[in-house]
C-alpha cells in the first residue's frame, strides 16, 4: 500500500510565502542594526562622510583630484555617483554633513544617524539578491540560507559597526550569480560589470567571468558565437562608458586610475589580513633572527610590519621583495585550475563555487588585502554550503574563523559583548540548521534526485550532492582548531595584559591573524580539492 504524496502548493503561493518569510528575516536583521547605531565606527565613517561632501560641493572634474581631506575618493565612478545621490538627501537632512570644510571626524548626531540609515536602507539590495538566489529552494534550505546571509555576523560587524557599504555591493554579486545559475548569462555579466564599476576589488573574479561567459554564453557556431560575443562586449563596454565616460571627457582618467590603485600602500594592511603573506612575513622575521644570532649582518628594514601603521610595509630583511606584479601572477596561478574547469566544462551549477574560490585566491595572495575582504568569498560560499554535509562542515569552520578574524576591527570595550554574542549566536544557528538539513546518512541515501535541475537550485530539502556519513559533525580536528580560537582570544583579551602589560602590544593582533590564516589556508585547499575532483 502506497501513501499518496501531499498536493504541492502552487508556485505563486510558494513565492508569496517566500516573500513573507524574507520580510520577517529582514525585520529581525534591521532591528539589530537599529540597536547598534550608537556603537563604535571606524575612520571609514569619516571617509564616506567626506565623499558625500566632495561629490556635493565640487564639480565632477575635481572629484578625484581634491585633497581637502586625506580621505580622498578612491572607489570607481559608480560609487561616486552613489555618494552624489546620497548627498542631496544629506543636504536636506543636515547641510553640515556635506560641508567639505567641516573638518575631520565630524561626529554630530545628524551625520551618525544619516550615514547609519543609508547603510541599512542600501542593504535591501542585498536582501533582494538573497531572495533571487534562494527563491527556488524548499523552505528548510531557503530559511537556512537566509540565516547564513541576512543574519551574517561578519556583515553586521563590518557594515553596521565598523562602517562600510558591502551589503548592497554583495547584493549585486548575488543577483549576478543567480542570473548565471538560471542561464541568463548576459544579465549576469552586466550586473558583474556594474559591480566592478562600484568597487574595483570585486574584479578579482573577472578572469573567471570572462572564461565562463566566453565558453558558455558565446558557444555555438562561429556566427552565433561571434554575435553573442559582440553583444556581450558591447553591453559591458556601455556600462564602463557610463561609469568612466564623464571623467574621460574631463581628462581625469589618469587621476581616477591612480586613486583606484594606490600601490604605494604596501603589501600588507596595518592589521594583517589572515592570508598567505602572514606566513611569508613570519618566515622572514624568523630567518632574520636566526641569521643575526649566527653572527651574520642582517639589515632590518626601516618599516616594521608590526608597527601598526598604514603605509608602505613591504620591505623584507631576508626573503625577496614582493611587488604588485608578483601578487597578480600568484592570484592568477592559484585561480588557474578553476579557469581550466570553466573553460572545459562551464556549468551553471558550479558557478557559485568557482566565484567563491576566485575571491579566496584574491584574498590569500593579493596586494594590500584588508581583512574585511573575507566577505567576498564567505557570502558566495553560503550558496554552496547547503549542497552537502561536507560543504556545510567546511562553511561552519570558515564562517566562524572569518567572523573571528574581524574582531580586531571593534577594539573598544563596550563592543566586546556584542561581537562575541553575534558570533556565538551565529554558530549556534548554523549548527542547528545544518543538523536539521543533514540529520543522518539514511535520510540522504533514501533520497532521489539531484541538487540541480537545468542549472537551477532544486527545491528538495533532503537531497545533497554527496552522501553523508552520520549526523552533522565537524570532527575532532575542526573542534580542536575552534578551541584554539578560544585560547587565542583568552590570551589576547585577558592573559596578555595581565602577564606582559604594555610589552609586545602587537602580539595579540598578530596571534589572531596568524591563527586565522591557518583556517583560511585550509579553506582554500579544501575548495581547490573540490574543484579538482569535480566532473
Amino acid at each position: 500500500m502506497t501513501t499518496a504524496e501531499p498536493p504541492s502548493k502552487p508556485p505563486q503561493l510558494l513565492q508569496n510565502n517566500a516573500v513573507t518569510d524574507l520580510i520577517w528575516f529582514s525585520v529581525i536583521a534591521t532591528s539589530i542594526k537599529l540597536l547598534i547605531i550608537p556603537s563604535y565606527h571606524s575612520t571609514d565613517f569619516e571617509v564616506h562622510r567626506n565623499w558625500l561632501a566632495t561629490t556635493h560641493s565640487l564639480p565632477l572634474s575635481l572629484w578625484y583630484s581634491d585633497t581637502t581631506s586625506p580621505w580622498t575618493l578612491d572607489y570607481p565612478p559608480f560609487f561616486a555617483y552613489f555618494e552624489y545621490i546620497l548627498s542631496f538627501f544629506a543636504n536636506f537632512f543636515d547641510a553640515t554633513i556635506v560641508d567639505l570644510h567641516k573638518g575631520l571626524n565630524f561626529e554630530g548626531n545628524s551625520v551618525i544617524l544619516f550615514q547609519r540609515f543609508t547603510v541599512i536602507v542600501s542593504d535591501f539590495v542585498f536582501h533582494y539578491g538573497v531572495y533571487r538566489i534562494s527563491r527556488n529552494l524548499g523552505c528548510l534550505k531557503r530559511n537556512l540560507m537566509w540565516v547564513l546571509l541576512i543574519w551574517s555576523p561578519g556583515l553586521m560587524i563590518v557594515d553596521h559597526m565598523h562602517f562600510q557599504y558591502n551589503g548592497f555591493l554583495l547584493g549585486l554579486l548575488l543577483v549576478s550569480i543567480s542570473a548565471l545559475i538560471d542561464g541568463r548569462d548576459l544579465v549576469g555579466g552586466l550586473f558583474f560589470a556594474v559591480l566592478i564599476c562600484f568597487k574595483h576589488l570585486f574584479a578579482v573574479a573577472a578572469p573567471l567571468y570572462f572564461v565562463y561567459l566566453l565558453r558558455h554564453y558565446c558557444r555555438g557556431g562561429f556566427l552565433k558565437g561571434f554575435g553573442r560575443l559582440f553583444v556581450l562586449g558591447t553591453a559591458v563596454l556601455a556600462v564602463f562608458v557610463a561609469a568612466f565616460g564623464p571623467f574621460l571627457y574631463y581628462d581625469q582618467m589618469r587621476q581616477v586610475i591612480q586613486r583606484m590603485f594606490p600601490f604605494g600602500r604596501g603589501l600588507c594592511h596595518a592589521y594583517w589580513a589572515p592570508n598567505f603573506w602572514v606566513f611569508y612575513i613570519m618566515l622572514d622575521k624568523l630567518l632574520a633572527f636566526l641569521l643575526r644570532r649566527a653572527g651574520f649582518t642582517v639589515e632590518l628594514p626601516a618599516a616594521s610590519f608590526t608597527g601598526g601603521l598604514v603605509g608602505d610595509s613591504s620591505p623584507f630583511a631576508v626573503l625577496p621583495q614582493i611587488t604588485p606584479l608578483v601578487t597578480f601572477v600568484m592570484v592568477l596561478l592559484a585561480m588557474s585550475p578553476c579557469l581550466l574547469k570553466a573553460w572545459r566544462n562551464p556549468q551553471p551549477s558550479k558557478i557559485a563555487r568557482w566565484i567563491a574560490y576566485a575571491y579566496t585566491c584574491g584574498f590569500l595572495f593579493g596586494w594590500h588585502v584588508h581583512e574585511k575582504a573575507s566577505l567576498h568569498f564567505v557570502i558566495p560560499l553560503a550558496i554552496v554550503a547547503i549542497e552537502s554535509s561536507a560543504d556545510a562542515k567546511h562553511y561552519f569552520l570558515l564562517s566562524t574563523v572569518s567572523c573571528y578574524s574581524l574582531f580586531p576591527l571593534l577594539f573598544e570595550a563596550q563592543e566586546y559583548p556584542i561581537k562575541v554574542t553575534l558570533l556565538l549566536l551565529h554558530s549556534t544557528l548554523l549548527w542547528s540548521g545544518f543538523s536539521a538539513l543533514f540529520p543522518s546518512a539514511s535520510s540522504t541515501n533514501s533520497s532521489k534526485g539531484s541538487p540541480k535541475k537545468d542549472g537551477k537550485l532544486n527545491s528538495d530539502d533532503s537531497v545533497t550532492s554527496f552522501p553523508n556519513k552520520g549526523r552533522f559533525d565537524i570532527g575532532w580536528i575542526g573542534k580542536t582548531y575552534l578551541l584554539g580560537l578560544v585560547i587565542v582570544e583568552v590570551w589576547g583579551q585577558f592573559l596578555h595584559p595581565m602577564i606582559l602589560g604594555d610589552k609586545l602590544p602587537f602580539l595579540p593582533l598578530m596571534s589572531i591573524s596568524v591563527y586565522c590564516a591557518f583556517g583560511i589556508m585550509y579553506s582554500w585547499i579544501w575548495q581547490l580539492k573540490c574543484i579538482l575532483v569535480s566532473s
